[in-house]
């Protein structure tokens, strides 16, 4: 679960975007730019003052960070994020992007670009100088979105749900589906195990549908052990069923079924590097 801002309305919101090449960065700035905020794709940390300094922000403002920049030093870029999150004119926030290694050498081989931490060595050694750089600004992140098995679309809405304006609940809630056979979601703060419930594989009328679907919905709800399942963990038994229910209490919610995306992809859906 995602805080999003309800508060310090008088202050002028200055959104920090970093993470390794490759997880998302410039699509994260691109969806803030849709969604109303002022941004600058990448900025010397030398002339950040100089813009807080100026007129007064009609938009939010979202700053992408790079360690390609001529200035940039993590140190310096900590006693900035320090500094500023004790300014009561500006309310400062650190997105960070992150992505596991094999995806990020995965998108680097499918656009053939070289990693700017390695130009001659390859991406591998890159990414492992990059993340290892990048430690004391990922543990200071207020936001932190593991882009792995992420598209682009699925990126910008994640971030729409966290960063665009809206009224209602301070927090935003995804619900998201997975297999455990190809492992736990990356990021998730609770999992529920539910195979102790009816398996529709064991049905072969429903075995080739999916978990969206009202058939296979009322054929999990009618295993007895259902019911005192789902109330007990505060709906949370199905991924469409809580969405659903916490929808109707005004939560911000979004979905993500995990195996349905990647049968799309497999189909011919391409994701899209990003730098």
């Amino acid at each position: 679960m995602a805080p999003t801002d309800k508060t310090q309305d008088s202050a002028a919101r200055l959104i920090f975007v970093i993470g390794p090449a490759g997880a998302g960065r410039s699509t994260a700035i691109n969806a803030l730019e849709d969604i109303g905020y002022e941004v600058i794709h990448s900025l010397p940390i030398s002339l950040l003052d100089r813009l807080l300094a100026g007129p007064a922000m009609d938009h939010p403002l979202a700053v992408g960070l790079d360690v390609r920049n001529r200035d940039f030093g993590v140190e310096n870029l900590v006693h900035t994020i320090d500094r500023l999150s004790q300014d009561e004119r500006i309310q400062m926030q650190l997105l960070f992007l992150d992505c596991s290694d094999d995806e990020l050498v995965r998108r680097f081989s499918e656009t053939r670009r070289r990693h700017p931490l390695a130009q001659q060595e390859g991406p591998v050694l890159g990414i492992e100088r990059e993340k290892s750089l990048l430690v004391p600004l990922r543990a200071r992140a207020d936001f932190l979105i593991d882009t792995t098995g992420m598209t682009p679309h699925q990126l910008r809405r994640e971030l729409e749900q966290i960063f665009a304006p809206s009224e209602g609940r301070i927090l935003s809630v995804t619900v998201q589906s997975f297999s455990y056979k190809r492992g736990l979601p990356r990021g998730a703060d609770f999992v529920f195990d539910c195979r102790s419930l009816r398996n529709l594989h064991w049905e072969p009328a429903l075995r080739p549908l999916d978990g969206t679907e009202p058939r296979v919905a009322d054929y999990v709800a009618g295993d007895p052990l259902s019911e005192r399942f789902f109330s007990s963990i505060r709906e949370l038994a199905l991924a469409e069923r809580l969405a659903n229910a916490l929808a109707a209490e005004g939560w911000q919610v979004s979905k993500r079924h995990r195996e349905l995306e990647r049968r799309a992809d497999l189909a011919g859906t391409k994701k899209e590097p990003d730098a």
